[in-house]
C-alpha cells in the first residue's frame, strides 16, 4: 500500500511526543509537516527536522497532505477538525474527541458530507491488559462474563496543565474515563441501561480528580470503573468475574491470572477457622475443584491504530473505531455528568 502523507496539528506531548515521533517511522504514513499555534514550538519542529507550516491554513491548502492529527486542547477540537474535513482530508482527532455529544455530531456531519475518514485516537485498545481480559471473554474459557472492574490509580493528583481546568475538558472522567469506558463497552458488547457516577476532589475543586462510574448493562452485566490519583496503594487493574471462574491483573507488566471452577459441588467441605471463628461459606478452592493458571500478554502494536487508519483511507479495510462507538462514549460521558449532577442512578438506552 502506498503511504498516506500525514500532518500534525498540534506540536506538543502527544503531538511530539507521541504523532510525530511514531510517524517518522512508520510503515504506513509519511510525515509531511506540522503546524502548532505557538512559535516557539513551531521552531522546535524545525529544529528536529520536521518542517513547520505557518499557519493552519497553509497546511489545509497543501495538496499532498491527505490525513491531519489532531493532539491539541480539547475544547477546541470540533472548529480545527470540521475545517480539515471541509478542506477534503482525513482526520484522526485526539482524546477526548469533543466535549460533548453534539460538538462530535458536528464533526461526523462533517465527515459523512465530504465522505472523508473520521476517528478518535483511541490507543488504549491495545493496551496489553486490556487486550488479555478480552481474549479471556472471547475464548469462553471461564465461562460468560458477569461483571467487569478496571481501575487506574496514580497518587500525584491532577498534573498542572489542561487536566485541571474545566474549560479546557479537564478532569479525570474525560482524561482516562474516555478510555476505559471505550474498553469496558468492548468487553461487555450490550446496550447500556443504567450509570452511576461519583467524582472525588481531593487535591483539585474545579474538576474530578478521580471518579467511580458503574455501568449496567441490558443482560444484568455491569462494569465498574475507578480512577484516582490519590491512591498511595494502587488495587488491580483489572478483575473479572465469569460464570466459570474469575481472572485477575494487578499490574498491567504482570500476567493475567486465571482461575476456572472445574466442580461447583464438593463432597465434604471442611469448615476453615477465622480470626473470630469458623466459615464454612468462605472455606478456600483447592487444585481438586479449580484449574489456576497464567496468560502470557498478548502481543501489541500500538500503531496497528495507524495501520487500519489508512487502510480505511485506501477502501481495504473498514475503521477500527466507528463513529457509534465515538459517540456511545460520549453519551456515557454525558450521562455521568448527570448521575453526579443529580446524586443518584440515571437510566438510559445507549
Amino acid at each position: 500500500m502506498k503511504k498516506i502523507n500525514l500532518a500534525v496539528v498540534g506540536y506538543g506531548g502527544m503531538g511530539a511526543g507521541f504523532h510525530v515521533r511514531h510517524a517518522l517511522t512508520s510503515d504506513v504514513v509519511n510525515l509531511v509537516g506540522i503546524y502548532d499555534i505557538l512559535p516557539e514550538r513551531r521552531a522546535a519542529a524545525e529544529e528536529n527536522g520536521v518542517y513547520a507550516y505557518p499557519t493552519y491554513e497553509a497546511l489545509l491548502a497543501d495538496e499532498r497532505v491527505d490525513l491531519v492529527t489532531v493532539a491539541i486542547p480539547n475544547d477546541v477540537h470540533r472548529d480545527v477538525v470540521v475545517q480539515a474535513l471541509d478542506a477534503g482530508k482525513h482526520v484522526i482527532c485526539e482524546k477526548p474527541v469533543a466535549m460533548n455529544c453534539a460538538e462530535l455530531q458536528d464533526m461526523i456531519d462533517a465527515a459523512n458530507r465530504n465522505g472523508r475518514i473520521f476517528t478518535t485516537h483511541q490507543n488504549r485498545r491495545w493496551d496489553v491488559d486490556y487486550l488479555a481480559m478480552q481474549q479471556v471473554i472471547d475464548s469462553g474459557e471461564i465461562g460468560d462474563a458477569i461483571r467487569v472492574e478496571s481501575r487506574i490509580h496514580g497518587s500525584r493528583g491532577i498534573p498542572s496543565d489542561w487536566r485541571g481546568i474545566a474549560k479546557f475538558g479537564g478532569g479525570m472522567l474525560y482524561d482516562w474515563g474516555i478510555h476505559l469506558i471505550d474498553q469496558a463497552m468492548l468487553l461487555i458488547p450490550e446496550t447500556v441501561t443504567g450509570i452511576y457516577c461519583c467524582f472525588d476532589h481531593i487535591t483539585n475543586d474545579e474538576v474530578d480528580d478521580g471518579f467511580q462510574l458503574t455501568m449496567t448493562f441490558e443482560s444484568g452485566k455491569t462494569a465498574y470503573i475507578e480512577v484516582g490519583t490519590y491512591n498511595f496503594i494502587p488495587m488491580p487493574r483489572f478483575y473479572l468475574r465469569c460464570k466459570n471462574g474469575s481472572a485477575l491483573i494487578t499490574d498491567w507488566r504482570e500476567n493475567c491470572q486465571v482461575v476456572k471452577c472445574k466442580y461447583w459441588h464438593e463432597n465434604d467441605v471442611l469448615p476453615v477457622q477465622t480470626a473470630a471463628g469458623l466459615t464454612k461459606t468462605m472455606a478456600p478452592r483447592d487444585e481438586i475443584t479449580t484449574d489456576s493458571y497464567e496468560l502470557d500478554q498478548p502481543a501489541s502494536d500500538v500503531h496497528d491504530f495507524y495501520r487500519n487508519v489508512c487502510r480505511a483511507i485506501a477502501g481495504e479495510q473498514p475503521q477500527i473505531v466507528t463513529h457509534q462507538q465515538l459517540m456511545r462514549v460520549m453519551q456515557v460521558i454525558e450521562e455521568s455528568f448527570r448521575s453526579v449532577e443529580a446524586g443518584q442512578a440515571i437510566e438510559c438506552r445507549i
